[in-house]
């Protein structure tokens, strides 16, 4: 594991959480992955606009960490599948609230219509 365990103020164990899930693209694939094994290519496009290269960095980091798992397989072109972990699997309800907090306060809100007299 990358972290180690933190023995400080009681913040620090929500700092040690976002530090995990944390990365610009971190939560949203795992949000993408709480819905079952995903692709690379297939992760990549749910993501969005991510660079191969920071979306391979920050799923090595959460692998590093025990939220998902990563498998090869032996194929030509190489075939790479991401899944959660019984850790990452824990996040579920995290994340769904996040969507939920995001939905309502992040989201830009459409205007309320007002009924004319």
């Amino acid at each position: 594991m990358r972290h180690e365990r933190y023995d400080c103020s009681r913040g620090c164990p929500v700092e040690a959480a976002l530090e995990l899930f944390g990365g610009k693209w971190k939560g949203i694939a795992l949000y993408h992955l709480l819905d079952g094994t995903k692709r690379f290519n297939e992760l990549k496009r749910k993501v969005g606009n991510v660079t191969q290269r920071m979306l391979t960095k920050q799923l090595r980091e959460l692998e590093e960490d025990g939220l998902i798992s990563r498998l090869v397989y032996a194929e030509v072109p190489p075939k790479v599948e991401y899944r959660l972990t019984e850790k990452g699997k824990s996040l579920r309800p995290i994340l769904l609230a996040l969507e939920k907090w995001g939905t309502r306060y992040a989201l830009p809100q459409a205007p309320a219509k007002v009924k004319s007299a």
